[in-house]
């Protein structure tokens, strides 16, 4: 009667085993089946997520930008230091070496350029789709100026029956100023100051969301 007995309960034990083996493998068939369909509702859901809420591409309006800009004054992107010999003289010819003055006045200097930022209006800047546009004003000299520190009078002649002309010197210093700038535009400062103005501004114009400026050339 015992051994009956336990050859019963052995017998339910492995039933019971081999149920739970069955429930297993169907569940994991379920799973299997389910998981790639919750994969693609997922996938689906994120996309209809990303349609309702996309990321916003923020992109300001070119007239809001205008005060920031214009913050900026003078913009000054160039500078060129100039050395001028400037020779000035009066009463020369035969009689020089009796009332005749004459100098040499070695000048030193520097001019600034740069563009006027304030002269920028609304109708300056303006957006073709998500280009910026940018009119700059025409680049100018802002600064020229003589380096009193480094100029001097390196030599100076005057006749024996004249007296030193007071104002040789700075009618030189004068025409040493306007020789320095003009030296300075010769050599093309305006046409760097504005490729140097476009660089800074493009990484400004950057910064503020846009991507991509084109420059277009003042209204004469």
């Amino acid at each position: 009667m015992k051994r009956k007995t336990v050859v019963i309960i052995i017998l339910s034990l492995m039933a019971v085993v081999a149920i739970w083996f069955v429930a297993a493998a169907v569940n994991n068939s379920i799973n299997n089946a389910i998981n790639p369909l919750q994969r693609t509702n997922n996938q689906l859901g994120t996309q209809v997520s990303q349609l309702l809420h996309p990321t916003p591409t923020i992109i300001l309006d070119p007239v809001t930008i205008i005060n920031q800009v214009q913050a900026l004054a003078r913009l000054e992107t160039i500078r060129y230091t100039v050395e001028k010999v400037i020779t000035a003289e009066t009463n020369q010819g035969v009689l020089a070496p009796l009332f005749g003055d004459r100098l040499l006045f070695v000048a030193h200097g520097y001019v600034i350029a740069g563009i006027d930022m304030s002269k920028i209006k609304p109708a300056d800047l303006w957006l073709t789709g998500t280009v910026l546009n940018v009119r700059l004003p025409a680049a100018e000299v802002l600064v020229s100026t003589l380096d009193n520190g480094k100029s001097y009078v390196y030599d100076r002649q005057t006749g024996l029956l004249a007296s030193a002309d007071p104002n040789l010197e700075t009618q030189a210093r004068q025409v040493a100023e306007q020789q320095i700038t003009q030296s300075a535009l010769d050599d093309g400062i305006l046409n760097q100051a504005t490729a140097n103005a476009q660089t800074y501004l493009k990484w400004f114009f950057e910064t503020l969301g846009y991507k991509q400026i084109n420059f277009v050339s003042p209204t004469p």
